[in-house]
């Protein structure tokens, strides 16, 4: 097994299995999480003996979306930011997941838990999702936050799901996610993690070359279908949506209360 900070990595067979190591914080994405995950796929992809690529979360949650943990002040605020250095932030980010969606080799997204907002950005850049029957997911800060920067909901679930769980940022559970194509397949939280090795397992008695090309070519024909200028145009208007006052609003009572009464503010009112 490897050594990271923030994941673990395993090899089975011809899969690479990355474990998500945050359970602390539910598996909630910072920067070197974000990075250590890049670097850990690239190394399975590099590795001649790994065909498939399993990632998965470690604890009760797949994982609770980018870390919005309020910190001393440092930097940028939404007071002193500007649209320009905002997309400049989500350019970035966007770039990460292009790297995991480009990876050449296939990738299974094992989701249990709570899967929401970032963390559905990881899953949605996946080749394929499984998920527990249980789990939790969906985008809550499209109510107060902004857009996902990188909207990959249109190509998965198609428009009308789409709005319909952008527009209320409404939690679905695994059966509804694989009823809707979120997921390929849904199934008791008991046997996920056996289910998601047997079909990586499966892929991986393909050639390497065979399955690199057969990706490559879906992946293409995404791209002739606007893939990438969409995510340009979503981090945009997520940049854009960041100054709306409610955004503003949600990221004060954050600094002056904490995070756990900005979200009280943001989603009490869906509770009824």
């Amino acid at each position: 097994m490897e050594s990271y900070t923030y994941l673990l990595y395993e090899a089975i067979g011809r899969v690479a299995r990355i474990t998500l190591n945050r359970p602390e914080k539910l598996n909630a994405l910072n920067i070197d999480l974000h990075t250590e995950l890049l670097q850990a796929a690239r190394q399975a992809e590099e590795d001649p003996r790994i065909h498939a690529v399993i990632i998965r979360g470690a604890g009760s949650a797949f994982c609770a979306g980018y870390d919005i943990t309020p910190t001393p002040v440092s930097g940028a605020t939404p007071a002193t930011r500007t649209i320009r250095s905002d997309i400049a932030r989500l350019e970035a980010t966007v770039e990460r997941w292009r790297q995991l969606w480009n990876l050449r080799i296939p990738t299974i997204a094992q989701v249990h838990g709570a899967c929401v907002a970032g963390g559905t950005d990881l899953a949605l850049h996946c080749d394929m999702i499984l998920v527990a029957e249980d789990a939790r997911i969906g985008f809550p800060p499209v109510r107060a936050m902004g857009t996902p920067p990188t909207h990959m909901w249109l190509y998965s679930v198609g428009p009308q799901w789409a709005k319909r769980l952008l527009l209320t940022g409404d939690l679905i559970d695994g059966k509804t996610a694989r009823n809707i194509g979120w997921a390929i397949e849904a199934v008791p939280a008991a046997v996920l993690e056996e289910t998601a090795l047997k079909l990586a397992t499966r892929i991986s008695h393909i050639g390497k070359d065979v399955l690199i090309a057969n990706k490559a070519l879906v992946n293409k024909g995404l791209e002739l279908m606007g893939r990438s200028l969409l995510q340009q145009l979503a981090l945009e208007h997520d940049a854009i949506a960041h100054l709306a006052p409610e955004a503003l609003e949600f990221h004060r009572i954050a600094q002056e209360q904490g995070l756990k009464a900005a979200l009280e503010w943001r989603d009490g009112p869906f509770r009824s």
